[in-house]
Order: structure tokens, then sequence, then C-alpha cells
């Protein structure tokens, strides 16, 4: 899936200024993908300090063209069920 695809394919996730995200970390690659309207994002950081959230982050906002600072955790700190809103 080429760049704008996948920034499509984020976007129309999005239900109004929320999206669900299922995070694997420790994976083998960093890389955002959506399977079936499901945004996965696999992170190669282990799960301590919120060290993989921020790169969930960075990943997303990377994607999405936007700044990191225009999403913000709402939901899953902690799980790998994570909710973000768009500011």
């Amino acid at each position: 899936m080429d760049k704008e695809a996948l920034k499509q394919a984020i976007e129309a996730a999005f239900d109004g200024d929320m999206l669900s995200v299922r995070v694997t970390p420790k994976a083998s690659r960093n890389v955002v993908t959506v399977e079936d309207g499901q945004v996965r994002v696999y992170v190669t950081t282990v799960p301590e300090g919120g060290k993989a959230t921020k790169d969930v982050v960075k990943l997303l906002a990377k994607s999405l063209g936007i700044a990191k600072s225009t999403l913000e955790l709402v939901r899953g700190e902690t799980s790998r069920d994570k909710v973000f809103r768009r500011s």
C-alpha cells in the first residue's frame, strides 16, 4: 500500500475525530497497516514507560502527514487497544 492509499485508509477509519488503533509492541519493524478497516501499528519498541505509545504517535502522525501534537491519547495508555483524538 502506497503512502497516499495508507493515509486515505487511516482517514476512513476515524470515527468523527476518534481513531481506534491496535498496537503490537516488540515487532520486527515499525509499520502502520489497515486491515478490514482496523488500524494496526507495529513498533519495535518495548512497552515500558510509554515508549511504545510515543512511537505509535510518531508513526501515525507521519502516516497522516500531521504534527505529533495533534494526536492525543484518550484511552489505552497501558493497553494494546488505544484510542486517539485528532485536535
